[in-house]
């Protein structure tokens, strides 16, 4: 047998065939085309996957105030501060489905799905709608009542301009200083509102009812802030009036807010059959469920009445506005509607002043 570097000869029994052939490269196994495409695939999803975990993480953080909301609680912190913004869930909302759906994550997507649900059934108007033909109907009284904060005093000024521009009846003032007591106990402002409840405090401490109608009964409740009330004689009907101001849910104070909103629902349960206004700042909207028990004494937000409950009152002096709460509002019993709500702005304040037009059948 010989053999050689490319052809190998055979030879038998004398008589020989031989046969010769070329030697060949071994080829390289060829791989089912499935795999390739598992290999090819798999690093691409290894780098999606980060994304993933950040989405679910978002539709997580964005459930578990909506858990609390559905449960009709608050919560702790950060829960209290995070339902203030409730209806600006749908923004990540949205963007987590159009992920999801693009990336074809199929329990990101009902889970993203079922959020937006959640949003946007609880972003609906809490309350009843305002009686048909309120406009036209004639009432015993029509007047006008204005609630402002005007953040530690700064805003006086602008609060003492937009009384005598406005001229509403009833006025509620939150944050008034000892500058801001001084500029509602001058002279003018004597003539235009001869009748008043005015508690004085440093600071966010101060509130004071005014009143164009006689005020009797006057008192306050009990609360960080002061919160004062009367009862206005309003075309020969006793009106109960208070000026809400709970404190601020912040960490530190969130068992002083959940207590001061009791204490406003328990004002509003005990009214009886005479007719009750609640303006303030009370620090807390619709999607917080110690305002929505307020509510449910048959007190009515004029926003709501008139169209506008999700109007941001707070906060007003940043870019953020557009992405605020309504926390400030004018709250009626019946026989008392309101048939107009405006949203004023107070150079100085970090927060929309309320003018509600209100009838009184």
């Amino acid at each position: 047998m010989l053999t050689g570097d490319r052809n190998h000869r055979i030879k038998r029994g004398g008589r020989g065939t031989v046969t010769e052939h070329q030697l060949q490269a071994t080829a390289r196994p060829v791989r089912p085309r499935y795999e390739r495409v598992r290999r090819e695939q798999k690093p691409r999803r290894t780098r999606r996957r980060p994304m993933a975990w950040f989405v679910g993480l978002v539709l997580a953080v964005l459930s578990v105030p909506l858990t609390f909301r559905g449960m009709n609680d608050d919560g702790p912190t950060p829960i209290a501060q995070l339902l203030a913004f409730l209806p600006w869930f749908l923004v990540p909302g949205w963007l987590a489905l159009l992920y999801t759906v693009l990336a074809r994550r199929g329990f990101l997507a009902v889970w993203a799905i079922a959020v937006l649900a959640a949003t946007v059934g609880y972003t609906l108007p809490q309350g009843p709608d305002a009686p048909a033909g309120v406009s036209e109907r004639t009432g015993k009284a029509r007047f006008r009542v204005l609630t402002a904060n005007v953040r530690y005093g700064t805003a006086t000024e602008a609060l003492v301009q937009t009384l005598r521009r406005e001229r509403p009846q009833l006025v509620a003032v939150q944050e008034c200083d000892t500058r801001c007591v001084e500029a509602l106990r001058s002279a003018r402002m004597y003539e235009t509102y001869p009748y008043r409840n005015i508690i004085e405090s440093g600071g966010a401490g101060g509130s004071a009812l005014l009143s164009a109608f006689p005020l009797n009964k006057k008192s306050s409740l009990p609360g960080r802030l002061a919160m004062p009330s009367a009862v206005a004689d309003i075309a020969g009907t006793s009106v109960k009036v208070q000026v809400a101001h709970p404190m601020p849910p912040t960490p530190e104070s969130l068992g002083s807010w959940r207590k001061e909103l009791k204490t406003l629902r328990a004002y509003g349960a005990s009214r009886g059959s005479t007719p009750t206004i609640v303006a303030g700042d009370f620090n807390s909207s619709q999607d917080h469920a110690a305002f929505r028990s307020l509510l449910r004494t048959g007190l009515n937000d004029s926003a709501r009445l008139t169209g506008q409950s999700r109007t941001p009152t707070w906060p007003n002096n940043t870019p953020l506005r557009p992405m605020g709460a309504q926390i400030d509002h004018v709250l009626v019993s019946d026989p008392l509607t309101a048939v107009d709500a405006q949203f004023l702005e107070l150079k100085g304040s970090d927060h929309l002043a309320v003018l509600a037009d209100l009838k009184l059948f």
